[in-house]
C-alpha cells in the first residue's frame, strides 16, 4: 500500500516502565513495570502486519526501557520474519553479553545508546549513580554481539562543553554515529528547561560546530531536534574552508545533495517519521505531545494519511510567526515540540532560533 507521503520510521514506545529515572525523560509517569495498557504481544504483531504492508518502515523499539518487555524478543523475531528492519533504542544498563546476543538473534542490527557525558560525574547527574558505567558495558556488549550501536547525546548547559570529547569518545568506542539532541521541554524535561536549556545563541554557535564536524570529521554526526542546522548547512559553507585551511587544507567529506523546496529535512515529525506511544496513540513524534489517533481503533494507515494534525505540519505555508515568513522553511520547519512548548500551538515559531527573516 503506498501512502500520500511515505512512512520511513516509526518509534514505538513499547513500555512505560523503566529501571532510571532519567531527570530529562520526554516521561513524566515512568512505572516500575509495565502497564497494563501496553499493546499486547497480539496486538504489537498486528501493528508490524499493517508496517509490512504499508511500505515496511524501520520500527525502533523504544520506551521507557524496551527490555522491561519480556516478550520484546519474540516481537523482535516477527518484526524480522515480516521483513522489517529492526533497531532497539536502550538505555544500555541491562545489556549482558547474553541479551546483547539474543537481541542480535531476534532480529536487532542497530541500537542507540544514550551518553550524557563523557564521564560518570556528568552521565550520573542525568541518569542516577553507577549507570554511565552500565552503559558503556552494554555498549560494548552490543559491539561484541555484532550489532551496529550510535550514542545518542542530550545537550545541556551541564554537559555542552563535552561535546567535542563524546565525538572522540564516540569514534574510540566504534561507535557507528553519534547522534547529538538539543534538549526539549516535554516531560521531566519541562522541570530542568530553565537551567538547562541552551540560549539561540548558544545553539547557533553548537550547531556551527556540529556542521563543520559533519564535513570535515570521520565519524557520522548528526543534530536532532535542531532542524535549523539545515539552515546553516545552507547559509555557512565558507566555515568548512575556514576549519580546513587552519588544518592545511585537507580536503572536506563530500557535501550532501541539497534538495530543491518541499523536500523537509529539519523537523521530520509527521513527514516521514511517527511515534506511538505503548497504549498505541499516534504523536507526530515522541516530544510532541498532540494525539492524532489510536492504531487499536484506527489503522496506521489511515491516522498517517487523514490525521488533521499530520496534514498541517506537512505544510509549510502553514506555519506562522518567523518560520512562516522564512525562505528555509521548506527544508527546516523549526522544531514542532518547541514550538508547541512555548505557544501551544504546533504551527508557531521556533523559539531556539537566532535567524530573522528578511
Amino acid at each position: 500500500m503506498e501512502l500520500a507521503s511515505p512512512l520511513k520510521r516509526v518509534y514505538w514506545e513499547t513500555t512505560a516502565g523503566c529501571n532510571l529515572r532519567c531527570i530529562h525523560c520526554r516521561r513524566q509517569d515512568v512505572l516500575t513495570k509495565g502497564s497494563p495498557d501496553e499493546l499486547t504481544t497480539g496486538q504489537a504483531k498486528q501493528l508490524i502486519d499493517e508496517l509490512a504492508q504499508i511500505g515496511k518502515p524501520v520500527l525502533i523499539l523504544s520506551g521507557g526501557e524496551p527490555l522491561f518487555r519480556k516478550d520484546i524478543f519474540e516481537i523482535a523475531r516477527y518484526g524480522k520474519e515480516r521483513g522489517l528492519a529492526l533497531g532497539i533504542a536502550t538505555n544500555g544498563t541491562l545489556v549482558s553479553g547474553k541479551i546483547a546476543a539474543s537481541l542480535k538473534e531476534a532480529g536487532i542490527h542497530y541500537a542507540a545508546i544514550s551518553l550524557d557525558g563523557v564521564r560518570a560525574e556528568t552521565h550520573d547527574v542525568f541518569r542516577g549513580r553507577g549507570n554511565f558505567d552500565r552503559a558503556v558495558e552494554g555498549f560494548k556488549n552490543l559491539k561484541a554481539a555484532g550489532i551496529k550501536v550510535q550514542i545518542n547525546f542530550t545537550v545541556t548547559r551541564q554537559n555542552v562543553a563535552e561535546v567535542p570529547v563524546i565525538y572522540k569518545m564516540a569514534s574510540d568506542m566504534g561507535a557507528c554515529a553519534l547522534y547529538l539532541f538539543l534538549l526539549v521541554p516535554v516531560g521531566c524535561g519541562v522541570e530542568i528547561a530553565d537551567t538547562q536549556m541552551l540560549s539561540p545563541e548558544e545553539v547557533e554557535a553548537w550547531l556551527r560546530w556540529v556542521y563543520v564536524k559533519d564535513r570535515t570529521g570521520s565519524l557520522p554526526i548528526k543534530a536532532i531536534c535542531a532542524p535549523h542546522f539545515y539552515r546553516i548547512e545552507k547559509q555557512d559553507e565558507h566555515l568548512v574552508e575556514v576549519s580546513l585551511a587552519q588544518k592545511g587544507g585537507a580536503a572536506p567529506k563530500p557535501r550532501r545533495e541539497q534538495e530543491g523546496n518541499g523536500v523537509r529535512r529539519g523537523c521530520l515529525a509527521a513527514i516521514n517519521m511517527c511515534f506511538i506511544s505503548h497504549k498505541g496513540d499516534v504523536f507526530p513524534c515522541g516530544y510532541l505531545p498532540v494525539a492524532c489517533g489510536n492504531v487499536l481503533k484506527t489503522p496506521l494507515s489511515e491516522i498517517w494519511a487523514s490525521s488533521t494534525v499530520l496534514k498541517q505540519l506537512r505544510d509549510p505555508d502553514l506555519l506562522t510567526g518567523k518560520c512562516g515568513l522564512c525562505s528555509f522553511k521548506d527544508i527546516c520547519g523549526g522544531c514542532r515540540a518547541r514550538a508547541y512548548y512555548a505557544s501551544q500551538s504546533v504551527l508557531a515559531e521556533e523559539p531556539f532560533c537566532t535567524y530573522e527573516p528578511g
